[in-house]
Parts: structure tokens; C-alpha cells; sequence
């Protein structure tokens, strides 16, 4: 699969972003997005893990992996970028590009000290967010690409689903 060139102005992130919300945002849905990203992720060779969690709490709607071989590494990886998108209400791409990668500034700003540990400036951190709900509603991470595949199937995957969804949130009739 050939992802687009990811955009790194802040403003252009921003945007794409704000694009992408959700009519609606439910445990089917999140099922639904998770399989469709996991077929996304399958003509890629190396094994992903995929997670897709409440922002509200740890509750887990969606999490599988794409080929054998992911560690608990990936694991730690989904819960450093998770915890990047519920306190900064961004993407972790984002992050990365307003710190160009240089995780030692990030820290330095936010005041992380010991924390730094547990948050990850790395592309693959997506916040879902709902028309009409302030706030970001889930997070969807996938771990074990290079960062930007990582992000950029995200956009992808949600930009996919959306254009298969109507303004309820419902799957949008297909015309013969």
C-alpha cells in the first residue's frame, strides 16, 4: 500500500485532523474501523499491534495484531503514545513534528522530569473525536511500523471509513 506523503506544518496536521471526526463513535464502530485497519496493515510485512481504547478509561473496544512477531515492546509503545494523545488532545505525529523528534525539548517543556518515560512523541497516536462532544472520545494507536506508516494508515483507515458512514453515523446505502 502506498500511504500519501505525510503533511509536517503544524497548521496542515491541525486541519487534518479536524477533518476527521466522527459523526458518532461506538463500540461497533470501533470494531468495525479495527478490522478494516488491521486488513489495511496486512500487505505489510512486519507485525503491528493495533489499539483502539476509551479515552475515559482503559477500556479496551478494539486490539489485535497483523502477523506473528510483535513484542511487549509494542505493547509499551501503544500505552506511551495513548498517554501522549489523552494529555495533549493531538495526534502523536503532531507532537513529533512540533518537536522535530527531539524528545529531550518535549520533556523539557512539559516538565516530564521522571515522566518522560511515559509518553512517546512518535507517529501512530490518533485521538478519535465526535461532532458535538468536546473532547477527545478514544484513541486509536497502531505500533510496529516506521512512525509515519504507523500514523498514516490511521488517516487512511479513518478517512475510509468516514466516506462509508453517513451524518448519523450509520453505513451509508450502497446504490446498485
Amino acid at each position: 500500500m502506498n500511504l500519501p506523503p505525510l503533511p509536517t506544518d503544524l497548521p496542515t496536521i491541525t486541519s487534518q485532523e479536524a477533518s476527521l471526526v466522527f459523526p458518532a463513535f461506538t463500540s461497533d464502530i470501533a470494531f468495525a474501523l479495527g478490522l478494516l485497519l488491521r486488513q489495511n496493515l496486512a500487505v505489510f510485512p512486519q507485525p503491528a499491534v493495533i489499539n483502539i481504547s476509551l479515552a475515559n478509561s482503559q477500556q479496551l473496544l478494539f486490539h489485535t495484531v497483523t502477523h506473528p512477531g510483535t513484542t511487549p515492546d509494542n505493547d509499551t509503545w501503544v500505552q506511551r503514545k495513548r498517554n501522549s494523545v489523552l494529555r495533549f488532545g493531538c495526534s502523536t505525529w503532531f507532537l513529533h513534528c512540533k518537536f522535530a523528534g527531539d524528545e529531550d525539548a518535549f520533556a523539557a517543556k512539559y516538565a516530564l522530569q521522571e515522566n518522560a518515560k511515559n509518553f512517546a512523541i512518535h507517529g501512530g497516536g490518533f485521538p478519535v473525536k465526535v461532532r458535538g462532544v468536546e473532547g477527545v472520545v478514544a484513541v486509536i494507536v497502531v505500533s510496529g511500523l516506521k512512525q509515519e506508516q504507523d500514523h498514516g494508515i490511521i488517516v487512511h483507515t479513518i478517512k475510509e471509513y468516514l466516506d462509508g458512514m453517513d451524518e448519523t453515523g450509520a453505513e451509508k446505502k450502497k446504490e446498485d
